[in-house]
């Protein structure tokens, strides 16, 4: 997998790959002006390559991932390249994109119980998507299919859960079918935009079991949007981090992890919680991301950055190479980084242990009078 940029910066070079994505950007008018929500985004993936795209609510991840899948709303103004094994899908026609849609590219949304039909149970509508693409199966064939697809996702009792409802599964369980879906038709590429939100941490690892089960399956290249690093660090090969609509940083799980070239990924990185380091303090990114409607020059992270520099305020960097191939940084000052931590950079914080004890305080006398009534 490697990754591009609209500068014209590029890791490597990938004749095989079966998504590439250069320069794409998005944007929205409104009545207040235009919201640049994706902003020069580029990146290429191989057969089987897996890349996670991180970073804050409304970064552009959902957009960008909207924008490949031709879904975006009529109004939404859409410049760049998108290419599928070789096809130009930036202008197909809707009948053309959805002959793509469900078997070149599959797409798992956030919220289940929103991308499934209430009215149809889940077997009809994993069996309408086998059918869409292979007209020639009988009805019984994709039943049968349908109940397999469950089983290889995890759903106890394929036979039975066939005839359910979307409302009579678990979040967890609607999550399974929507990637059962995801993979009928052996993709080629999967993107799974933020699939394990609002799931309880069990749940959460149950399913991303089941998306590597899909993988396995299918043969197909991931991509894999979310804000949680510890969900990339071990289901992706690389990771690109986005902030205000691009992707500031970008290279292999080990690059990201342990030599960031981004003062943005140093703070994410610094605000995560590591049971493995029991004195260390957080280090949070104070204030809030930048609104995409009206963006400022220079780069959009220096009002947040402690790096910050009048050069931050005059130009926004570009991608460029950062450490080993295929590691990009927008950063001015990415050489400064160099064995950095993120405490050195932001300031840490704790909990305040007085306020903590006053609080343990009057929660145990409340208690202690709650009983005595």
């Amino acid at each position: 997998m490697t990754t591009t940029s609209s500068e014209g910066v590029r890791a490597g070079a990938a004749t095989d790959a079966v998504l590439e994505v250069d320069g794409l950007g998005v944007e929205f008018p409104t009545e207040d002006g235009i919201v640049r929500a994706v902003r020069g985004v580029g990146y290429r993936l191989g057969p089987g390559d897996s890349l996670g795209i991180v970073g804050e609510s409304g970064s552009g991840k959902s957009v960008t991932a909207t924008a490949v899948m031709g879904l975006l709303p009529a109004t939404a103004k859409v410049r760049g390249s998108v290419r599928f094994e070789g096809t130009e899908l930036l202008g197909l026609s809707d009948a053309r994109l959805s002959d793509i849609r469900g078997k070149g590219i599959a797409m798992i949304f956030q919220d289940p119980m929103t991308s499934l039909n209430p009215v149809y149970t889940v077997g009809y509508q994993i069996a309408e998507t086998l059918q869409r693409h292979h007209p020639d199966m009988k009805t019984r064939e994709a039943r049968v299919r349908a109940v397999d697809l469950l089983g290889t996702v995890g759903i106890p009792g394929p036979e039975r859960r066939v005839d359910s409802y979307p409302h009579e599964l678990s979040g967890g369980m609607r999550q399974r079918v929507v990637i059962a879906i995801a993979m009928a038709n052996d993709p080629d590429v999967i993107i799974a935009d933020e699939p394990t939100t609002a799931l309880d941490v069990t749940v959460q690892a149950q399913i991303l079991d089941a998306l590597e089960t899909a993988r396995a399956e299918t043969g197909a290249a991931l991509v894999l949007i979310t804000h949680d690093l510890g969900v990339v660090a071990g289901h992706t090969d690389r990771v690109a981090v986005m902030y205000a609509g691009r992707i500031v940083e970008t290279g292999s799980v080990e690059d990201i992890f342990y030599a960031p070239r981004m003062p943005y990924t140093l703070g994410l990185l610094g605000s995560l919680p590591r049971l493995d380091r029991e004195e260390e303090r957080l280090t949070p990114i104070s204030g809030s991301p930048p609104s995409l409607l009206n963006l400022p020059p220079g780069c959009p992270f220096a009002p947040r950055c402690p790096m910050r520099r009048d050069v931050c305020d005059r130009d926004e960097p570009p991608l460029r190479p950062a450490g080993r191939d295929g590691h990009l940084s927008a950063c001015h000052f990415a050489e400064d980084l160099v064995g950095t931590g993120a405490e050195q950079v932001f300031d840490a914080v704790g909990a305040d242990s007085e306020a903590l004890a006053r609080f343990a305080d009057a929660t145990s006398t409340g208690n202690r009078e709650e009983d005595s009534v």
